[in-house]
């Protein structure tokens, strides 16, 4: 009984788990009015509704953290 009680709770925790992506790439548009960005792989990065883009800017290196079950950029971080 405890074993399938303790396999059931790390199932259960492992699917609750979000899967991420990580992409690194160069800015090449940044549209305020759609909320996302383009990188130099030619993808367009939606970001969330909340998310500010004054600080993005065309040229920029970064990495984007994305999340695969709904598509949204969850972070961006300089890329070095």
């Amino acid at each position: 009984m405890k074993k399938t009680l303790a396999t059931t709770a790390a199932l259960l925790a492992f699917l609750g788990t979000a899967y991420a992506a990580t992409v690194q790439g160069t800015i090449q548009a940044v549209d305020p009015t759609t909320k996302s960005i383009t990188l130099d792989d030619g993808k367009i990065y939606q970001l969330s509704p909340e998310a500010t883009v004054g600080k993005l800017k065309v040229g920029a290196k970064v990495a984007v953290t994305v999340d695969d079950k709904t598509g949204m950029v969850t972070s961006i971080k300089k890329a070095s």
